[in-house]
């Protein structure tokens, strides 16, 4: 360090320095007054700017983090640490926000002395028995106040029908506040957080938090990231962006539906929200609540082990809280109520709803509005043959046919070419169905079928905001917007097709998308009814039926475990030169490579072949291996690094395993 920059450099600061030839940007992690390096070392260049943006705590959090998943810390430092914006890094600092005063009645029973604890999990002694129904009732019950008398509590919540999660989530917030400390709140979209952003400001009151999310623009997000890291506000709230938020004397981290995908970054080293928060409230000694309206086998696995606790709501609170659900099966061939000519005209008119889901949309419209949930976006996505079912398919370059609009040939998703004269090379039919329906089409079918009934879309970047007039919603899943007392009827479509996509989560997915619709119809009480479209054998529709998202991540785990699976194995996946994989399936190999082998045991499976010359590597070890593996990794990085070849894309415990 020159002596002219003595004044300037603190911890956590950003620095630049001469590497490798060129001036490369840096953090100071640490001071000393001597070094054990035996070479030269080189001067920091400069001072980019003395504000310490890499706490401490966070500095802690990137590298075990990066530890977990075979990464660096510049990269996830990167992700913890917005880029600067030097004109938001001189405007005024204001004065810490006060911690708002509990309103009356908000705590519940006042607590005099420290709470005695459950050992495992940190609760107050009695909070696992006699809970108010709902995550609120939870959380005003006894979490509270363990909360504001400085507690830890750590716990998975399933949350009902009709409970206002952010309103109790705020609550929470607002808990640990009145304790003084702070809260990180975690939600997948920026809808979620504009709900929760707005319970928090009732909550608190203004000033008293920021919302911090990836797409605020560079001054919105730096001016965010500084009020929490200068202790003007003790609460965030945002997206995946806010999970290293430098919250001072955190208290409570809240993740809301951890298995949304959202929650996993796709950026390297590819961290989880709900992995990297967990391991944060183990660091910090904080709390942490998983809440949502279903469960993953990961939150599962958890509260097996006991470091979570269940907080589950009484069944006959649970039944009282959901729709009617009832289902209704399908032909595989009744998606498309027409047949069309190559130019898609109709040529015919069948139903393709059940009776018993049209029954339900109509009664349900003398109500109030109806929900219908549609797998997949756009008009008439895949086409066959109406008369022997074979595919459509380009003639120019064998790609999949279909219809983008009403009225429009069909056209190429390949080539794009427009199909006018199409013949069936089977059969010679020249008419043509599709099996699968978009969300555009099926609007379109039931304008058709209630005239003078509004029906609006909801899908993609045009999601609707609240619904508050009698209408028909036809929404793909993630898009549904909420009515403002609850839809009457909601019908979940196709649900063969969206169990039919080849991924380890696909039923853990849709049950959790489909509990999310039943969140947005009225209770059975108040006449809310549910119609799903398939097969009533599945295991996952039942679990819908039964209301019971728990018990089926239970039962999903233990399937998990049989198999040898994600979470109750830790598994890597391993891109790269085709060449190279086949031989890293040679432990002796690796070894050369790194100084050790792949843990053992260890099961290497392929490497598949991915086109191009380069390949898929999928490495499995037992739970306990896991941080064994990931060293494995990170060694086998660097080596390749350190010889200036291409490397390895690595992904632990990835969210996706198609």
């Amino acid at each position: 360090m020159p002596a002219d920059l003595r004044d300037t450099v603190t911890v956590g600061c950003r620095v630049s320095v001469r590497f490798a030839g060129r001036l490369a940007a840096g953090f100071v992690l640490g001071l000393a007054d001597s070094s054990t390096h035996p070479g030269r070392l080189q001067p920091l260049r400069r001072v980019v700017s003395s504000e310490p943006v890499l706490s401490a705590p966070v500095a802690r959090l990137a590298r075990t983090v990066a530890d977990r998943y075979a990464g660096t810390l510049a990269d996830v430092v990167r992700l913890a640490v917005p880029p600067r914006h030097a004109r938001v890094e001189r405007e005024p600092v204001g004065p810490p926000s006060a911690a708002p005063a509990p309103p009356a009645g908000a705590v519940g029973p006042e607590l005099t002395t420290e709470p005695t604890t459950e050992p495992s999990t940190g609760l107050p002694s009695g909070l696992l028995g006699g809970l108010p129904s709902g995550l609120l009732g939870g959380l005003l019950g006894g979490l509270l106040g363990g909360l504001q008398a400085g507690g830890a509590p750590r716990v998975a919540c399933t949350v009902l029908p009709g409970d206002d999660w952010a309103a109790a989530l705020a609550a929470a917030a607002a808990a640990c506040l009145r304790g003084g400390r702070g809260t990180v709140l975690c939600l997948p979209d920026r809808r979620d957080v504009a709900r929760a952003d707005a319970a928090l400001g009732s909550a608190l009151g203004p000033g008293r938090h920021v919302a911090l999310t990836a797409d605020l623009g560079p001054a919105p997000r730096y001016r965010a990231f500084l009020a929490a890291l200068r202790g003007q506000v003790q609460v965030v709230v945002g997206t995946r962006a806010a999970a290293f938020a430098p919250v001072r004397d955190p208290g409570l981290f809240v993740v809301w539906d951890d298995g949304d995908d959202l929650h996993a970054e796709p950026r390297a080293p590819y961290p989880h929200v709900r992995e990297v928060l967990a391991l944060r409230a183990q660091q910090q000694r904080a709390g942490l609540l998983l809440a949502g309206h279903a469960r993953t086998a990961e939150t599962q696995q958890l509260v097996e082990s006991g470091w979570l606790a269940s907080l589950d709501p009484p069944r006959r609170s649970v039944r009282a809280a959901w729709p009617r659900v009832r289902v209704a099966g399908a032909s595989p061939w009744s998606a498309d109520p027409r047949g069309t000519d190559p130019r898609g005209a109709s040529t015919g008119r069948t139903g393709r709803l059940p009776p018993e889901a049209m029954r339900a949309v109509r009664e349900g419209l003398q109500r109030g509005p109806v929900l219908l949930q549609v797998p997949r976006a756009g008009y008439r996505t895949r086409l066959v043959c109406d008369d022997c079912r074979t595919p459509a398919a380009c003639p120019a370059c064998t790609g999949a046919l279909a219809q983008t609009g009403s009225g429009r040939s069909p056209s190429c998703r390949w080539c794009g070419r427009v199909e006018t004269g199409w013949t069936c090379a089977g059969c010679g039919g020249q008419r043509l169905r599709a099996p699968v329906v978009g969300a555009e089409r099926t609007a379109e079918e039931l304008g058709r079928a209630f005239p003078g009934v509004a029906v609006r879309r909801s899908s993609g970047d045009k999601v609707l905001g609240e619904v508050t007039t009698m209408a028909v919603v036809v929404a793909t899943p993630g898009a549904e917007p909420p009515a403002t007392h609850g839809y009457a009827a909601a019908v979940l479509l196709d649900t063969g097709l969206a169990l039919a996509r080849a991924d380890l989560r696909t039923a853990e997915e849709c049950l959790r998308r489909w509990s999310a619709v039943a969140a947005l119809v009225r209770p059975a009480s108040r006449g809310g009814d549910l119609v799903v479209v398939g097969d009533p054998e599945v295991a996952v529709v039942q679990a819908l039926v039964r209301a019971d998202p728990a018990g089926y991540a239970e039962r999903e785990l233990a399937v998990r475990r049989a198999a040898r699976l994600p979470p109750a194995s830790r598994l890597a996946t391993v891109e790269g030169p085709l060449d190279l994989l086949g031989s890293l399936t040679d432990s002796t190999a690796v070894a050369a490579l790194t100084g050790t082998g792949w843990p053992e045991p260890a099961d290497l499976l392929g490497p598949a072949d991915l086109s191009d010359g380069r390949g898929r590597l999928v490495v499995r070890v037992p739970w306990a291996s896991g941080a064994e593996l990931a060293r494995t990794l990170s060694a086998l990085q660097a080596a390749r690094s350190a010889r200036r070849l291409e490397p390895l894309r690595v992904v632990v415990d990835p969210a996706a395993l198609g």
